[in-house]
């Protein structure tokens, strides 16, 4: 279970790279500092899946969920989102080193 987390973080953090590669183009060529939001470059992508996303955290979970959680997750940076999502799933994938690992049998 611990290498299915791992790989997905590893996913993860690939994608934050890509947003990330492209955000800093985008900074170069504007002479700016220019973020893209997560919103934005999921409707490029794949405009029908945040609506249908969007149906159904309104239909499925509380009211709140949406307006004010979900809406200031998708207008952060990709990049950062994505980022921390690989660090969470690191860290429920990582395996702590117990003291007698060090001298085990080589």
């Amino acid at each position: 279970m611990r290498l299915i987390f791992r790989i997905l973080a590893l996913f993860a953090l690939a994608i934050a790279v890509v947003m990330a590669v492209i955000d800093a183009t985008r900074t170069i060529a504007a002479d700016a500092w220019t973020f893209t939001p997560l919103v934005e470059s999921w409707q490029t992508t794949f405009p029908d899946a945040l609506l249908s996303v969007q149906r159904f955290i309104q239909a499925r979970t509380v009211s709140y969920l949406w307006d004010p959680v979900m809406t200031s997750i998708l207008s952060l940076p990709g990049w950062l989102v994505f980022s921390a999502l690989a660090f969470i799933l690191y860290a429920i994938g990582y395996r702590r080193r117990r003291p007698g690992d060090l001298l085990a049998a080589r």
